[in-house]
């Protein structure tokens, strides 16, 4: 295959930044576009060029990191996947791609492709958790009787690899999809309940405090999220945080 690349190339987080053309060829169908690119920096490396820089690791559709808006579509073109599960044969011999960051205030760009994601990591200690006692007289959570409706719907929700395609498929940069995820997965177990109320109120205020905007139920961030989180976590945060508030 012999593809255009329209790559976003930004030196840093104070460098305006802009789009260059980088032609590539022969690319086999069955790789991924990670290894597509992997190839690219190989070639700019060889040439002297300063390599693209993107975020990776996994590479196996679990850490969510390898975050990019390909041809204005968060991961690319494909649904309920991420990009380093995108295989090339997904487009044609000839096709010009366009290949950008996330875009959100609060995902400010770090270089390139890059982008700065650690406001989810805040969002995330600001409520994300259990807090376990230690004590010596733990209860074995396999005793604790749980509704399998319940279960499913918490496993459901923690699915969520935090990558951001939600934020970045939002017309207002929201982050309630994934905040609600990480709300949702221990609303519905006991063992998120003793902390329930300062869980939701702490951490929608810290995505608030983030720069994300608020949901208007246009359902791209479902659309677009590679694990198929429901809209349904945002209406449970909601009724959550009434509740918390009301409490308060």
């Amino acid at each position: 295959m012999n593809l255009t690349l329209k790559i976003w190339r930004q030196k840093n987080a104070n460098d305006k930044g802009k789009i260059v053309d980088y032609p590539i060829s022969d690319i086999s169908p069955d790789m991924s576009f990670l290894e597509m690119l992997d190839v690219l920096n190989q070639e700019l490396i060889e040439k002297g060029e300063s390599p693209v820089a993107f975020d990776h690791d996994c590479r196996e559709g679990i850490c969510g990191t390898c975050s990019l808006y390909i041809n204005g579509r968060a991961h690319g073109p494909e649904t309920k996947i991420t990009v380093c599960q995108l295989h090339m044969r997904s487009f044609k011999d000839g096709d010009t791609i366009y290949i950008e960051p996330w875009r959100a205030e609060a995902f400010p760009v770090i270089k390139d492709l890059v982008v700065d994601r650690t406001s989810f990591d805040r969002i995330q200690q600001a409520g994300g958790f259990i807090s376990v006692n230690t004590s010596g007289n733990t209860q074995d959570a396999n005793a604790i009787p749980i509704k399998k409706e319940n279960a499913d719907k918490a496993f459901d929700a923690a699915t969520c690899i935090g990558c951001g395609a939600c934020v970045a498929s939002c017309k207002n940069s929201s982050a309630m999809l994934f905040v609600s995820a990480k709300v949702s997965q221990f609303a519905l177990l006991p063992q998120g309940q003793v902390e329930a109320t300062d869980r939701v109120l702490n951490m929608v205020k810290q995505m608030d405090d983030e720069g994300f905007g608020n949901c208007t139920n246009t359902g791209a961030c479902e659309v677009e999220c590679p694990k198929g989180i429901s809209l349904e976590n945002i209406a449970r945060m909601n009724r959550e945080y009434l509740a918390a508030s009301l409490k308060g």
